[in-house]
């Protein structure tokens, strides 16, 4: 193998092309990106960069020089339109690439509001690159209205930047209460109880009907009948896989491209990771859409396209900074039936642990670094504490990782 080139210069392209350095190929690797900037930090646009706390260059996975130290070559600013897989090549424009192994790292898209209800006025903005951000930066001015269209981790911590900037904000989820495809329901009520305090109106069980203005938004009709004015809306309500491509080029698609457990498509010769990628695990497939994730599956398809043959096994975590107060999650929650609440040490400090019958799945540690990194190992090496002792105050949480 001589020529590798990968497509899509995110954290799960730049974290493959330097492993595959790291690993020892001396081939040609070629990183394409869409984007004019190299790869950068995604989860720090919507906290420290829109804050004003970080400069654009501290967002860089690494510095520019970076790639070519390494003999990466590094094309921005480009987009492939399209794969011919019996010549393997890729498709810029009117060139063409060739490939021996083709790596689609093409991640995700945010969903955005239909035409039809308001959603291409200006002053409507969705979170998800630099351009997205900087964007709406311009828009953050003290007093100012925001509507929030959206109760995941995305809109709430927008919703904690805005309302820390002196904004009045108004957070709408059409679900019966916010996180409630992601979390549990006291998980729900922590950071619901966190946003009002700080001003945040939250209001739940209700839709977005409409966005009004002439060119630009202006105010927002529910489905509840109620009418607020705004000066800008930001939507968060989920992201797509990056499958264009890959369906164009007629491989297997099944909620993302779909790979086998060492990141091989349909095609023997083209690969996937990270946000785009569904891959085999226990009975299912799954996809995961986290910064940890997009780094342990880059390295593991990097090892295997060196001849590795190992199955990618992932060991999911997640966090969320909102405000004074951080979010760990280790595990995943799917089928849970139980939760076991626990206060920390400190202050607000709190834990939500996720049983399925006796079974230990997932944690939520909010400002609990402690039960995190104990939740974190007990999953990742297959134990389950009885629920009663996670449940007793007085249980001392190290202890469970001897028993």
């Amino acid at each position: 193998m001589e020529k590798i080139v990968v497509v899509g210069a995110g954290q799960t392209g730049a974290s493959l092309v330097a492993k595959l350095r790291n690993q020892g190929f001396e081939g040609a690797i070629t990183l394409i990106g869409a984007e004019p900037v190299p790869p950068y930090q995604r989860p720090p646009l919507s906290k420290g960069y829109l804050l004003g706390d970080m400069a654009l260059e501290r967002l860089y996975l690494r510095p520019e020089s970076f790639y070519a130290d390494n003999n990466i070559t590094l094309r921005l600013g480009t987009e492939v339109t399209g794969i011919d897989r019996s010549a393997k090549t890729v498709q810029i424009g009117a060139d063409s690439l060739p490939y021996d192994a083709l790596v689609l790292t093409t991640g995700s898209a945010p969903r955005t509001l239909p035409a039809a209800i308001g959603g291409t006025l200006e002053g409507v903005h969705v979170v998800r690159g630099l351009s997205d951000v900087d964007a709406m930066e311009p828009e953050f001015g003290a007093g100012k209205s925001v509507l929030i269209v959206g109760g995941g981790y995305i809109g709430l911590e927008a919703a904690a930047v805005a309302a820390k900037k002196g904004l009045k904000v108004t957070l709408v989820e059409m679900a019966d209460r916010i996180l409630q495809r992601v979390a549990s329901p006291e998980t729900s009520d922590y950071f619901r109880t966190l946003h009002q305090s700080h001003g945040v109106e939250i209001i739940e069980g209700v839709g977005l009907k409409q966005l009004t203005g002439v060119t630009r938004v202006t105010a927002a009709e529910l489905s509840d009948g109620t009418t607020l004015a705004v000066d800008f809306v930001i939507v968060g309500v989920g992201i797509t896989p990056g499958t264009a491509l890959a369906e164009a080029a007629g491989l297997e698609i099944d909620n993302g491209i779909k790979t086998d457990a060492r990141g091989r498509t349909s095609d023997p010769a083209i690969w996937a990771a990270g946000d785009c990628a569904s891959f085999p695990y226990r009975d299912g497939r799954l996809r995961l859409e986290s910064v940890p994730n997009a780094i342990d599956q880059a390295e593991c398809v990097a090892e295997n396209l060196l001849g590795a043959a190992k199955d990618y096994v992932p060991q999911p975590w997640f966090w969320s900074d909102q405000y004074d107060v951080k979010l760990q999650i280790a595990g995943l929650n799917t089928g849970y039936d139980r939760i076991i609440t626990r206060r920390g040490d400190k202050d607000g400090a709190m834990s939500f642990w996720y049983y399925q019958g006796d079974t230990l799945l997932a944690v939520d540690a909010a400002n609990d670094p402690r039960a995190y990194m104990v939740g974190k190992r007990l999953i990742d090496s297959g134990k389950s504490p009885a629920p009663e002792l996670l449940a007793d105050p007085e249980t001392d949480l190290k202890s469970l990782l001897r028993a």
